[in-house]
């Protein structure tokens, strides 16, 4: 079977002010098997296969390995996910409720159009991972560790980053209800173009880039938090 073809690398933005953009390869996945997902299980390992509207409601996956795969409508519902490691593979039009796959470990990964209610993805590794388009209710990333990642043209509730330490990610043409950064580590975090309607955790925003519209929008923000009256 023929490997996935891994064009150069390249950055999705331009940097600015310093600012460094996320390092992203891409995907193209090539040579797969088309394959039922009946049999997929706990602890299994899977590379080189795609499943199309693939049933995975309530299914037991903890621990389990996919590398150089393609899933296409797979509904996730209940599905354990818990300690998985998906690697150089893309998850498209994907359908959760609740998604429950906290610990796992995302490398090379392109997500698009996920529907997502609550997405508990906390204390997860992701290095090279892409959501494109899709609407997440609450995506909890606490405690999770953030490598050249790319949120574009997402509608998201609640992003929840307390905790998490991220390092070159871009927020691009979102629109993010509350973020919250309690005890988040930035750097190299581009925020700009995003529209944000609420911000927790003040203090976490250090290390990332705004723009003049956000700036603006925020200043309630930044003098109830500096004990600074407007009037």
């Amino acid at each position: 079977m023929t490997p996935p073809r891994r064009p150069s690398a390249r950055s999705v933005a331009s940097a600015s002010g310093g600012t460094e953009a996320p390092r992203l390869d891409p995907l193209d996945p090539q040579g797969l098997v088309d394959m039922g997902a009946d049999l997929l299980g706990p602890r299994d390992h899977r590379e080189l296969e795609r499943f199309v509207d693939a049933d995975l409601v309530d299914r037991d996956l903890e621990g389990s390995s996919f590398s150089e795969c393609v899933f296409e409508s797979p509904r996730l519902g209940g599905a354990r996910l818990r300690g998985t490691r998906v690697v150089e593979s893309v998850l498209s039009d994907s359908f959760a409720p609740e998604l429950s796959s906290a610990r796992a470990t995302w490398r090379d990964v392109r997500v698009e159009r996920p529907r997502w209610g609550s997405a508990e993805l906390f204390d997860a590794s992701w290095q090279s991972v892409r959501i494109v388009g899709g609407k997440i209710d609450y995506l909890n990333l606490r405690g999770a560790r953030l490598t050249d990642v790319v949120l574009e043209g997402c509608v998201v509730g609640e992003l929840d980053l307390q905790g998490a330490e991220a390092l070159r990610v871009a927020l691009v043409d979102c629109r993010v209800g509350t973020l919250d950064l309690t005890g988040a580590s930035l750097a190299h975090t581009d925020l700009r173009t995003t529209d944000l309607d609420r911000l927790d955790g003040l203090d976490g925003l250090r290390g990332a880039t705004i723009d003049h519209l956000q700036l603006a929008s925020l200043s309630g923000v930044f003098a109830a938090h500096l004990g600074v009256v407007v009037d």
